[in-house]
């Protein structure tokens, strides 16, 4: 009997998916970073915006988030919660990269329900809204409120 050259079919389909898987994981660990800044970003103030909500229904007093200019630029790099004690919340972006209008208010309160309210976030070319119709929970929207 001739020793075979070469590889039989079977070996060939199992190399063949070992690539594939592996170029499946590399893919999905090179994610858009600027889309992930964006998302982090608006998800957390989803997230203070329930806080304060929350916390201005407790204490009765109203509370309002506006972007602060801090960097040179004139471009806001942090926020307030008008109405909170300056500890209460976090006032940072996570990202230096997040971009907000300077002329932007958010009302969180004290009332239950509060007219609807959008905040627009920007990296680059991309955004997303954080709003909420007043009723339900502030949300990070992908398509404009």
């Amino acid at each position: 009997m001739r020793p075979s050259h070469g590889f039989t079919l079977i070996e060939l389909l199992v190399v063949i998916a070992l690539i594939a898987i592996g170029m499946a994981a590399v893919s999905f660990s090179l994610r858009d970073s600027a889309q992930t800044v964006l998302e982090r970003d608006a998800e957390r103030l989803a997230a203070l915006f329930e806080s304060a909500r929350a916390r201005s229904r407790a204490s009765g007093v109203p509370v309002k988030w506006r972007p602060q200019a801090l960097s040179n630029s004139g471009r806001p790099s942090a926020f307030v919660f008008e109405g909170l004690p300056p500890p209460t919340l976090s006032d940072q972006w996570l990202s230096p990269q997040i971009q907000v209008a300077t002329d932007t208010v958010v009302v969180l309160g004290p009332d239950p329900i509060i007219g609807p309210q959008s905040v627009t976030l920007r990296v680059k070319d991309l955004q997303v809204w954080v709003s909420t119709d007043g009723l339900r929970p502030f949300a990070v929207n992908r398509a404009a409120p």
